[in-house]
């Protein structure tokens, strides 16, 4: 493939580029007062940037015609899929953003460039075809993720999310180079075709080492348990807006980048990492559900709400199987769906003089004095529990379903058990907002930005979602096959 067609399979990373350096340099030449400027020119490039995947997509491009630079990018419909849910969120995080900051004076021209430069990153994941452009795209977007977290100079709770993040971020950076290297040194090639046929048949020692520090590193990224220590205390520390962006875009680069890594790089020793994959989806929904019941903080508490999706989500991929592909890129979709909507009304709650509210106690009796986002909030919450008939536990349905079908009844039924614990903590939610007396605590109103995502992401998770089953499937399916075709 010739250079000019490589160039045209990565026009929306072109775009998200050219825009980032434009508004770096708008940003340096104009000061902050051009902040909510850059932002709604942030919102462009994004929506540009739809208009350039939407067609990999519905024409379920696969195969080599999808791969640029040898290999090393793939613009798949796999990838595509991805980078609908990722631009979606990321419009979502810039659009709720400035009545955030500048009611702390805080608003600030860097936000839109470095969540620009963020989503660039993930872009450069999702569509990864080599373990050199994984590297690359990880970092793009952890760099920008680490000074989004310390976002608030004056902040001290910002301040430590940002340090913490940044430390153990790149011990999960040392521990993914490590494999990487390990990787390379015994399969000679950091392409994931290469690294497929070369690890087929009986797996070394050093290569099952190689596999299983890259896995955890890419556990790292999804907050997947045991690597999912930061996670509460980052969700909490940062800005709303920003706990808003971790918990959804990057989320679902780095479970599409591990979808990739597992099944293309690694597809053909799905046995090797298997097992690795159910301990971490079974640890991470138990862990997640335990530790959100003693949490009296909503950010903290989606944190875990977080750490227990990514378990289901998991279960998905240790079915090994395109049933359990297309399972995951469903209920990855409904996931973003009720995490941008679960933080939008955490962001919608503030006191008489503008103060943010994130105490549980804070939203007692919410339903007689906020009776609107009362209910939209019972709604997300009682969609993340999977209690039907809400969207939410479509989501569920069809990881569990693919896990059937591959014949591990037992982790569907561990799941299912599983979740029960969960839905205590989302009910109880519910319970403090409907029946204890009310705090008069949420005074504040907010605008049109935070309402209009509200009332979208309430609207999709609710029955109405289930409208979309059908079409979201075969979406689904189509993303799926380009992912098992590739590999």
């Amino acid at each position: 493939m010739d250079f000019k067609a490589s160039l045209l399979l990565i026009a929306p990373e072109l775009v998200l580029s050219l825009t980032g350096l434009a508004l770096l340099l708008a940003a340096a030449w104009m000061g902050d007062r051009s902040a909510r400027w850059l932002s709604i020119a942030s919102v462009a490039a994004l929506v540009a940037g739809i208009f350039f995947v939407v067609p990999a997509l519905t024409n379920g491009a696969s195969g080599p015609d999808t791969a640029a630079f040898g290999g090393q990018f793939r613009a798949d419909a796999f990838a595509s899929f991805a980078k609908l849910l990722i631009y979606g969120a990321a419009i979502g995080c810039l659009m709720i953003a400035p009545a955030f900051f500048e009611r702390l004076k805080a608003m600030r021209a860097e936000y839109p460039v470095l969540v620009i430069f963020a989503t660039l990153g993930m872009s450069i994941m999702v569509s990864a075809g080599d373990l050199m452009t994984l590297y690359i795209g990880l970092e793009m977007n952890s760099l920008a993720a680490y000074v989004l977290a310390a976002f608030l100079r004056n902040d001290t709770r910002s301040a430590e999310a940002g340090l913490k993040y940044f430390v153990l971020g790149g011990l999960a950076s040392g521990i993914l180079l490590y494999g990487m290297s390990l990787t390379y040194g015994f399969t000679g090639s950091t392409d994931f075709t290469v690294i497929r046929f070369a690890l087929e048949g009986d797996l070394s020692t050093g290569a099952l080492f190689g596999l299983i520090f890259v896995l955890a590193g890419l556990a790292f990224k999804i907050s997947a348990v045991p690597f999912h220590m930061w996670t509460p205390d980052v969700y909490e520390g940062a800005p709303a807006p920003v706990t808003t962006f971790f918990a959804t875009a990057p989320k679902v680069a780095a479970i599409a980048l591990t979808m990739r890594v597992a099944f293309e790089a690694f597809g053909g020793q799905v046995f090797a990492w298997q097992q690795i994959v159910i301990f971490a989806a079974l640890a991470s929904i138990v862990v997640g559900a335990l530790g959100a019941i003693g949490q009296d903080n909503l950010k903290r508490l989606l944190a875990y709400s977080s750490i227990n999706n990514v378990g289901f989500i998991l279960i998905g991929l240790a079915t090994g199987t395109f049933a359990g592909a297309s399972a995951m890129l469903v209920y990855l979709a409904i996931y973003l769906a009720m995490t941008l909507g679960s933080f939008v009304a955490v962001l919608m709650l503030r006191d008489s003089d503008g103060n943010a509210l994130e105490g549980i106690a804070d939203i007692a009796g919410l339903s007689a004095t906020k009776p609107i986002l009362a209910l939209c909030l019972a709604a997300m919450m009682l969609s993340l529990a999977g209690i039907p008939p809400l969207f939410g536990f479509w989501g569920k349905f069809v990881v569990f379903q693919a896990a059937v079908e591959a014949d591990m009844i037992l982790l569907a039924a561990i799941g299912i058990a599983a979740s029960v614990i969960g839905a205590f903590y989302y009910i109880k939610i519910v319970k403090i907002m409907y029946f204890d007396d009310p705090a008069h605590r949420v005074k504040d109103d907010s605008d049109w930005a935070h309402w209009a995502i509200l009332g979208i992401t309430t609207l999709f998770v609710s029955p109405l979602g289930y409208l979309a089953t059908v079409w979201l499937g075969n979406q689904a399916d189509t993303a799926a096959a380009a992912l098992f075709l590739a590999a």
